[in-house]
């Protein structure tokens, strides 16, 4: 926490230059594509990166989809873990959080820039409504980070229950799911230390929609928690 706080005062001097910023490509996306609008997110992750004393080792990335929409689904560790997975993925794609956490400094600007959907999590309709939103980006070829366990209290490397209605858009996608496995993500901005901390994050094999369209969705939740927990286990966690 006190390495986020760190992070925000270090990064306040460039807020009049990042927020207008950030504001207008959300404002105007006919001028800005989001190509342009990632590549401007990735530059203000690595600012808070090189000010966090942070590192990010990734790992997989050539086993990503090479064409079309997937959703990934990582373990949730801390706020580290979003903009540690859009570091290391190199082409656009976009996340969903929770609602009462997206209007922090600099956050509500990624999240309106980046497109991506704020969930409220005791809202089964609004829910309901964020699902399909999600499916019928994907048909289109987004790319999405979705967070199946939820929150990340305590969670550090211990992986969490995964929901199965959060793979509902990808049954009705037929999109490819991708795990990702993240390590020590909780170190940068959930966790005391203010030393230098490496992470984490690894692209693993995709889940096609032949692999797993017979599937309950209880049962690729399982599948897709017990992959992320073996390759955790490959590293030495």
């Amino acid at each position: 926490m006190y390495r986020f706080i760190l992070v925000v005062l270090a990064n306040l001097r460039r807020a009049p230059y990042l927020v207008p910023k950030m504001r207008k490509m959300f404002q105007h996306p006919e001028r800005y594509s989001e190509e342009v609008r990632y590549a401007f997110a990735q530059k203000l992750i690595d600012y808070m990166k090189a000010s966090g004393k942070i590192e990010t080792e990734v790992y997989g990335e050539e086993l990503l989809p090479k064409e079309g929409g997937y959703v990934m689904f990582p373990n949730h560790q801390g706020k580290y873990d979003a903009l540690g997975i859009i570091y290391a993925h190199k082409r656009p794609c976009t996340f969903v959080m929770d609602k009462a956490k997206s209007n922090g400094f600099l956050v509500k600007e990624l999240v309106d820039m980046l497109g991506a959907k704020r969930l409220e999590l005791d809202n089964v309709r609004q829910n309901l409504t964020i699902i399909n939103e999600i499916t019928e980006e994907v048909k289109q070829g987004k790319r999405f980070i979705l967070f199946s366990e939820g929150g990340y209290d305590k969670n550090r490397n211990n992986v969490q229950r995964f929901k199965p209605g959060s793979f509902k858009c990808c049954l009705r996608s037929q999109a490819p799911i991708v795990p990702v496995a993240l390590i020590d993500s909780y170190k940068p901005f959930n966790s005391l230390s203010l030393g230098k901390v490496t992470t984490k994050v690894i692209f693993m094999e995709p889940i096609y929609y032949d692999e797993y369209k017979d599937m309950k969705t209880q049962d690729i939740a399982l599948l897709v928690r017990q992959r992320i927990v073996d390759k955790m286990n490959e590293f030495g966690v």
